[in-house]
Order: structure tokens, then sequence, then C-alpha cells
């Protein structure tokens, strides 16, 4: 069987071709979908994708619970939404947050996360390629009986 894994990607990330390049590389969400796409195939898991600028909606997505991961890249949500970090403390789902660019190295409000407490871990600074990082640790902690949750 496999791994049923969702990406749900924050506010302002379906603009990601309009956004400072140098922080977030000038591609669009749908190359990084494409991307994702590849790296599944190549380790056997589904993907489904998600974009939504308001907090309320990738709620609802978090608490479907149908999924066996969600890669998570809340975008600024990632700062201050205790809404979406109480929907990944309830999910059944192996959640792992994901940032484009290096929020450690980002202006101070960018580098505290609320929701990672309740993340199985976070990705950050590594551009596009976080996202296969993390797709494929998702897929290693559910086909390890998910030791890492």
């Amino acid at each position: 069987m496999n791994e049923k894994i969702l990406i749900i990607n924050g506010p302002n990330l379906g603009i990601l071709e309009k956004r400072n390049k140098a922080v977030y590389g000038g591609l669009s969400l749908k190359t990084l979908e494409n991307e994702i796409r590849e790296e599944a195939k190549k380790i056997n898991c589904d993907v489904d994708f998600f974009q939504s600028d308001i907090e309320g909606e990738i709620i609802s997505e978090i608490n479907k619970n149908c999924y066996d991961g969600i890669i998570l890249n809340a975008g600024a949500y990632s700062h201050y939404s205790i809404a979406i970090r109480d929907a990944i403390e309830a999910s059944s789902s192996i959640v792992i947050e994901v940032h484009i660019s290096n929020i450690f190295a980002r202006e101070n409000f960018r580098q505290r996360s609320v929701i990672a407490p309740v993340c199985s871990g976070i990705i950050a600074g590594f551009g596009f390629y976080g996202y296969r990082l993390a797709l494929r640790a998702c897929v290693n902690i559910q086909r390890t009986q998910g030791e890492y949750k």
C-alpha cells in the first residue's frame, strides 16, 4: 500500500514566482508540485496538494485526518497560528513543517514557530529540495511504524 501524503502550502505560496527571488528562488508553486510528484514516484507514495491563504481552510484540511502524513509550509501562520497548532496536535497524521528559506537566519519574528513543537520535525532553508527531504522523511516514518511521531 502506498502512503498518502498531503502537501499544504499556506499564505503567499501561490505566488512564489512573484516573491523575493533571493529568498524564494523565483520558481512557481506549479514547478514545486511537479518536482514533488517526481520524487513521490521514486519512493512509491501518493501525494495530493492544497494551497490556501486562509487559515481556516488550512485547518479544515488538517482536520480531515485522511492522510498518513502532511508536509506543511504554513508560511507566516507558522509564527503565530495557535489554531493551526491545535489542529496539528489533534491530527493522527505525521506532520512535518517545511520552509523554503532558513527562517532562523531571517527577521526575529520569523525565527519562532508555534507549530514546530507539535510537528514530527522541521526542515528549513533548502529551497524546494526541503520538500523532497520532508516527503522522504514522512514516508520513512510511516514505513518504520511511526517511531518518530
